[in-house]
């Protein structure tokens, strides 16, 4: 049929689907606006809307609900959506990351995409070796864009964290960083997306909950090798002490499963600890060697992780919002895709308290202790 003779839907349908088969939109490019082609052919929204309709039928195109229409291509997972990596290294050592990426699985707008939970040998190879082959693994699927949370806990992390981004880069695939940036140039810290929470922040007001029931000389309590977001975390601490004119010192503890306790821990009223898993190695230390919670001393952690209501003295701790990290950063990566150029964001989330027993606030006639 003469294209004079065919319907205009159908005219701006075969034009586009050429465009698109001879490359002038790429697979995983956002398409024109239904506006923008409106504009381009002088016809009606209708018109265009229909044109769009039929080449999302012909699955040459892709709507993600509240970013816009793709080319299909690489990076779309089997259902029409978009595929996305996870390049989590440190998963199974800290709690937080599955349950933020239940929340970018469970996010409205989840809809249609699908997750990549690449696997590595976690028997025989390193956790190194393993962070690099997780985002092998990712790429080698096309992934439209991947979700990366730097290794921490090795003295490679900076070298191995900065293999994993070269990778990324090369791939020309977007990156969300989720909770903390790896050690990296200024440069560098400023061209990546992160979604977590201020942890200046919950540094701080996990140190001043203590500061103001009276206490003035409280340790931070941390593991080796631990991330940025702790570095962060123990600014927040000092600047607490400062505000109360009160006292304190930083204790780096190894990366192991039981903590012994110094002649200078044991001089501290109280303790915040970088994350809740420390603040469970640090309580049963303290209770084995004859202290009693909050009594004798007193514990914050950060993060409120399942089992902080559980430990032998149910610890208060600034409560990181995991799921609503997940959600964000799924928002976050979709507007990365639909907006390339816009500048690179810190997406921060608030933090607040969560008061239990292990802090003495449920036990106000408590005094501030003596030293132990």
């Amino acid at each position: 049929m003469s294209s004079a003779l065919k319907p205009i839907y159908q005219q701006i349908t075969e034009r586009l689907e050429r465009d698109i088969r001879t490359g002038k939109y790429a697979p995983g490019q956002k398409f024109p606006s239904e506006a923008a082609l409106v504009q381009r052919f002088n016809a009606s929204r209708i018109t265009v809307g229909r044109a769009v309709r039929e080449l999302q039928q012909r699955g040459l195109l892709d709507r993600v609900a509240g970013s816009g229409t793709y080319v299909r291509g690489a990076g779309h997972s089997p259902r029409g959506g978009l595929l996305f990596g996870l390049v989590i290294p440190n998963l199974g050592e800290t709690e937080i990351f599955e349950p933020i990426c239940q929340g970018i699985a469970a996010s409205p707008d989840a809809a249609g995409h699908a997750l990549l939970w690449a696997h590595a040998e976690t028997r025989t190879a390193p956790r190194e070796e393993q962070a690099v082959e997780l985002a092998r693994q990712s790429l080698s699927r096309n992934v439209a864009g991947i979700f990366f949370a730097p290794l921490e806990f090795s003295p490679a992390a900076a070298e191995v964290n900065a293999r994993v981004l070269k990778l990324i880069d090369a791939a020309r695939v977007p990156v969300v960083l989720l909770d903390r940036r790896p050690e990296e140039s200024a440069a560098a810290h400023r061209s990546r997306d992160l979604v977590g929470i201020d942890n200046h922040r919950a540094g701080y007001i996990a140190t001043e909950h203590l500061l103001r029931m009276g206490l003035r000389h409280v340790g931070f309590v941390r593991l080796e090798g631990q991330a940025t977001t702790v570095k962060a975390r123990v600014r927040g601490y000092h600047d607490a002490l400062h505000e109360y004119d009160a006292t304190g010192r930083v204790f780096t503890m190894p990366h192991a499963d039981r903590f012994t306790l110094t002649p200078a821990m044991r001089e501290c009223h109280a303790f915040v600890c970088a994350n809740d898993r420390v603040a469970g190695r640090l309580m049963h230390a303290l209770l084995a060697a004859g202290l009693r919670i909050p009594h004798d001393v007193r514990i914050v952690g950060i993060d409120d992780v399942n089992y902080a209501a559980l430990l032998p003295v149910p610890l208060t701790t600034v409560r990181q919002p995991c799921r609503e990290i997940g959600e964000a950063a799924l928002r976050v990566m979709l507007e990365r895709l639909a907006r390339p150029h816009i500048p690179a964001r810190d997406v921060l989330l608030e933090c607040n308290l969560v008061i239990r027993d292990s802090c003495g606030a449920n036990s106000m006639d408590l005094l501030p202790p003596e030293t132990v």
